[in-house]
């Protein structure tokens, strides 16, 4: 009998390295364009220690994530991963361009790359569909389109948007996902970019640091609209992962949700149950950047709080610069908790085996 999986990480970030290497799958009208602007929605914020691990560039050169042998030899052979859960590099943000038309055709060429090199290389990767989520028609074709690949395992898109993910706009694309049985995920990064709004309900951030403090407000946006909106009684069978948004904040919008459906249920006619039970059912997130109090049992009663136990995915964000070392964290949590979180929740997700 085949032992199941110990560790899996659901946030590693494989580039393209250099931008020529999407051509072979992209019409040739969008050659030049992609070749001399990218994914074209830029990045207003410097990080002065840069956003990639010096030690992760691969040996022959290159952007760092750029070479799947030497992940898998730097990373994934290093700690034991039985999985990696590819979330892409530099091209969420297309989801953002001013295009809808660039912006389909990139993220079909990225999904065609994808399957035809990284997810060839080894089993060990599986990949996420990256979607144009501005224009959820061609989105949900792009699904449909990708589905059949079962090394496709998720749907990603930017969490930088124009209007929050629980409005019926983007519901084409649950719709999609859940015909396939696919979880849609979210990655940061994109928060202030293109035609997303302002990173903060105030405006723009001045800073890097700034910017990246207070990430989790959009993932909180995110949810709030997903349960308020109706989006899990309409499509029951969908999953949502919040990638790389941090955890703590659960108790408190959970509790918020839950005391102010109380009295305004009326205005939500169409939920059925508390709103913090369609979060615990519905809503998966990943631990980097895990919150890190100096007392590591406060943690620990915060996933007790919540039943984020048996919500939260573990991750790295290699080859990032804040990435998680496995040796490291959740040394805190009983060890059932950690066999969840390490791996057993992400084999119920993904159904990996």
């Amino acid at each position: 009998m085949k032992e199941l999986p110990k560790l899996i990480d659901t946030d590693v970030h494989n580039a393209i390295g250099a931008n020529e290497n999407l051509l072979p799958y992209l019409a040739r009208e969008w050659h030049q364009q992609w070749l001399w602007t990218g994914s074209g929605v830029g990045n207003p914020f410097h990080s002065p220690i840069g956003v990639m691990r010096k030690d992760a560039t691969p040996p022959s050169g290159g952007e760092a994530g750029s070479d799947p042998e030497y992940m898998l030899k730097h990373h994934l052979d290093k700690y034991d991963i039985d999985y990696a859960i590819l979330t892409g590099s530099g091209i969420l943000g297309i989801s953002l361009h001013v295009d809808p038309d660039y912006a389909n055709a990139i993220a079909s060429a990225y999904n065609d790359w994808l399957s035809n090199t990284w997810l060839k290389v080894s089993p060990r990767y599986k990949g996420s569909i990256l979607i144009n989520n501005s224009d959820p028609q061609a989105a949900a074709k792009e699904i449909d389109r990708m589905a059949s690949n079962k090394d496709m395992i998720q749907v990603i898109m930017a969490s930088g948007a124009r209007m929050p993910y629980g409005q019926r706009f983007y519901h084409p694309i649950y719709e999609a996902a859940e015909r396939h049985g696919l979880p849609i995920a979210i990655h940061p990064g994109t928060e202030g970019r293109g035609t997303a709004g302002a990173p903060t309900p105030s405006g723009i951030p001045t800073r890097y640091m700034e910017w990246h403090n207070i990430l989790p407000i959009n993932y909180m946006t995110h949810v709030n609209s997903l349960v308020c909106e109706g989006v899990f009684e309409k499509f029951p069978g969908l999953k949502f992962v919040a990638i790389e948004g941090g955890i703590a904040w659960l108790p408190h919008l959970m509790w918020r949700m839950d005391k102010n459906f109380k009295a305004l249920r009326d205005t939500t006619p169409w939920l059925k149950k508390m709103p913090s039970e369609y979060i615990k059912q519905h809503i998966r997130l990943t631990t980097q950047p895990i919150e890190e109090p100096a007392k590591p049992e406060h943690l620990v009663q915060i996933f007790e709080m919540t039943g984020a136990e048996d919500m939260v995915m573990f991750s790295t964000d290699y080859p990032h610069w804040d990435f998680d070392n496995p040796l490291m964290v959740l040394k805190g949590f009983p060890k059932e908790m950690r066999d969840k979180i390490k791996a057993g929740n992400a084999i119920k997700l993904y159904g990996l085996s």
